[in-house]
């Protein structure tokens, strides 16, 4: 019908993501920046099925199959007159047409809500299929908009960055998607550079160099591709596409590097309204590589709860007055005591995978003290001993409750160490270890959360 010729499968490829960076014609399994539809989009759960029920996978194929005709057809109303004379009905006269057309509900009710939600308070799509498309359509705009260097000043947005972010921040809390945010957005640049490829009529210029980056793309998340497109004479070739790769877009790096920021400062301002204190995000997010949300959410969480406790609010005075003798001396701890070029260790350029256990040993023999420490000084080793691998294992396990309950251990150790032990004694091997302790304490901590980031 007209819609379908409009910009659907049977023309160019048009998807929610067509101002700057439409999908191409892609394979199954490929599917835009998400990454595909597998159960992390809300597809079901692998489960036991008979002949007459279909298997998890080819139910997960299907939303992916119907995830990429909502893509291509969901700004396909743009060009109609209703939409151009009513633009407040756009989405909404999509998924009347799609439906119209007899295409699957849930590909109609994905153009229909693939816009949502429009701000805060606005329904959150559920369905896995509209949450696809509309995470698709989000993401390409942020990260198009990022690379040609359109960020919002001050408070001008005239493209709507920020509403676009806390979109993406919602659609992945409320559905609990669990993705690396930083690996999508590096996926993404990939798809906004072949689309661009794809409808500036670059690919049959430079189909050797188009068809290495399409493979890259699509099957893993490539974050350097500068090696494929030098190697290529084809594609530097073509002014525009040269001017591209040079750009924001073609720098996928820089480009993640300034949209992991402004999805932080969203959040904050997202969660604000939660009671969410902005510096307990910054103390889980500035840790880095927290790039799952909903793992981030869960940690703050519970880092918010702890620091409302007595021992959460005494630990922090203790992390504080420990950092700022560790600042005050320069303090880097052990490690950096450690020989580190060939000049002053030979074995530093050996390549064997057993050197790290002499490396280690020369550690442990620099933490023994030639000394008898005092008894509150073996009582804070003895409860590092005991809470940095508990709270080690909560974390990986993604217990937070149960790493700040490790963290709390440390409380009345560390309290009696200031009030009895002097850390700047006179004897130079008493100064050092004790200075060692307080860089293990510290870094115990950070391995939760950098309480220095956390105000009060």
């Amino acid at each position: 019908g007209p819609y379908l010729r409009a910009g659907g499968p049977t023309g160019p490829p048009g998807g929610g993501v067509y101002r700057i960076g439409a999908p191409p014609r892609r394979r199954r399994g490929s599917w835009g920046g998400v990454g595909g539809l597998d159960a992390s989009l809300g597809a079901p759960s692998p489960a036991p099925h008979t002949p007459t029920q279909p298997s998890p996978s080819r139910g997960r194929a299907a939303l992916a199959d119907m995830a990429e005709q909502a893509a291509r057809l969901c700004k396909a109303d743009l060009v109609t007159e209703m939409v151009g004379e009513f633009p407040e009905l756009q989405g909404l006269m999509g998924g009347y047409y799609a439906r119209a057309e007899g295409l699957p509900d849930a590909v109609a009710d994905a153009i229909r809500d693939h816009y949502k939600p429009v701000g805060q308070g606005d329904d959150v799509p559920t369905a896995p299929v509209t949450v696809a498309v509309a995470l698709a359509d989000k993401l390409d705009t942020l990260v198009c908009f990022f690379g040609i260097g359109e960020l919002p000043t001050g408070s001008k947005d005239p493209f709507a960055l920020r509403r676009a972010a806390i979109s993406v921040l919602s659609l992945l809390q409320s559905n609990k998607i669990r993705v690396n945010l930083a690996n999508i957005l590096f996926f993404q640049s990939n798809v906004a550079i072949r689309n661009l490829a794809y409808t500036n009529g670059w690919y049959s210029q430079a189909k050797g160099f188009f068809e290495g980056f399409y493979k890259i793309s699509s099957d893993t998340v490539d974050k350097n591709f500068w090696q494929l497109y030098e190697g290529h004479g084809d594609a530097s070739a073509i002014p525009e596409f040269r001017k591209l790769m040079s750009s924001g877009i073609g720098n996928a790096e820089d480009l993640v590097a300034s949209l992991m920021p402004f999805f932080a400062d969203r959040l904050k301002v997202q969660q604000k309204e939660a009671g969410v204190r902005h510096d307990l995000i910054d103390a889980v997010f500035t840790l880095g590589g927290e790039d799952d949300l909903v793992r981030l959410l869960a940690r703050v969480h519970a880092l918010q709860a702890f620091i409302g406790t007595d021992d959460g609010t005494n630990l922090h005075a203790g992390y504080k007055r420990a950092a700022n003798i560790l600042r005050k001396e320069d303090w880097q701890g052990i490690e950096s005591r450690i020989p580190r070029n060939a000049d002053e260790d030979p074995m530093s350029n050996v390549d064997d995978p057993a050197m790290r256990e002499v490396a280690l040993a020369r550690i442990e023999l620099l933490k023994g003290a030639d000394y008898t420490p005092e008894p509150a000084e073996a009582a804070l080793i003895a409860a590092l001993d005991a809470a940095e691998p508990a709270a080690r294992a909560a974390v990986e396990a993604e217990d937070f409750a149960g790493a700040m309950a490790a963290l709390a251990a440390l409380r009345a150790p560390i309290d009696a160490f200031f009030e009895t032990v002097t850390v700047n004694d006179a004897d130079a091997n008493k100064r050092a270890a004790r200075l060692d302790l307080l860089a293990r304490f510290r870094d115990a901590v950070h391995h939760v959360a950098d309480f220095s980031r956390i105000e009060g």
